[in-house]
């Protein structure tokens, strides 16, 4: 069922008559999701913190909710402000695609010593290298072919992002310490898929795994522990964070489609960015997916 489902949304060109999909920006069955209620004097005396993260200050204004076929799957809707969009997205491109982060295009030599990618992107105009990059991971590297972290692959975890992790873990009240080690910062064109796969690499895997999207939207599917379960499809519009918790943290999930905009509309961030950021997100999105590697002791 995964796999049939995968095909049919890989070859759709728009969202319309897709009444199958669960868009957050409309009205929603409560049959499959249930509004996750938080504790809004949580951070009542840290409206600071969320403020320098880029996130919405008041918890007033975040909608999360249980998607209740996938449980311990949660979806933010857009947490962050058009400044906290801006701040990410520039983050992504700019600085986690430096050394001694690594980066899919590392093997093909196309930087030479002391080149970062987003700089000699643009200084020679060079789309075919703005195009190849696919991955940058940070922390512990994750390792494609063996698919098993190693102490002797890993840099320093960005503290920015670390924090940014943290604060939406313990919003939504997990009752154990997260501590973000591994990220993979995807950059998807409207080409682009992730087929169906799991995530069990890490030593600890009761420890939630956040998912946060920007740029273009996205469907993502997530189905059960086997392929023969058919999965929920879910639109991701930039902003949107998905955390996979408790059972959803093994299940098979993809994306299978990116979607490119109908209007300007669908970029509700535009106006915060300037060229060459604006032109490289028009045709792109980010995903940014943290997770803890380790057993806390």
């Amino acid at each position: 069922m995964f796999k049939e489902c995968f095909k049919f949304y890989k070859h759709i060109n728009s969202l319309e008559q897709q009444l199958d999909v669960i868009d957050f920006a409309n009205e929603i069955d409560t049959e499959f999701v249930k509004p996750v209620k938080l504790t809004s004097e949580f951070f009542n005396n840290d409206k600071e913190i969320l403020d320098d993260l880029g996130l919405k200050s008041d918890l007033s204004d975040w909608n999360c909710y249980d998607v209740l076929n996938v449980p311990g799957l949660i979806f933010i809707k857009n947490p962050f402000t058009s400044t906290g969009q801006k701040y990410w997205m520039k983050r992504c491109i700019v600085d986690y695609t430096k050394k001694p982060n690594r980066l899919n295009i590392d093997a093909h030599h196309f930087l030479g010593d002391g080149e970062d990618w987003w700089t000699t992107t643009n200084k020679n105009g060079n789309v075919k290298l703005r195009d190849q990059l696919r991955w940058a991971t940070l922390g512990y590297h994750h390792n494609w072919d063996t698919k098993v972290y190693s102490e002797t692959a890993k840099s320093e975890f960005p503290m920015d992002l670390s924090k940014l992790s943290k604060t939406i873990i313990n919003i939504l009240q997990f009752p154990d310490e997260f501590m973000a080690e591994a990220a993979i910062v995807n950059f998807y064109h409207p080409s682009s898929t992730l087929s169906g796969h799991t995530d069990h690499s890490e030593y600890n895997l009761s420890a939630p795994l956040l998912s946060i999207s920007f740029g273009l939207h996205a469907i993502f599917l997530i189905g059960g522990r086997s392929l023969d379960d058919k999965p929920s499809a879910i639109l991701l519009r930039s902003g949107d964070v998905i955390v996979m918790s408790k059972e959803s943290r093994l299940c098979y999930h993809g994306v299978p489609k990116v979607l490119l905009p109908k209007n300007d509309q669908d970029f509700n961030y535009e106006n915060e960015l300037e060229d060459p950021f604006k032109s490289y997100m028009q045709v792109t999105r980010i995903n940014i997916n943290v997770r803890q590697v380790n057993n806390i002791v």
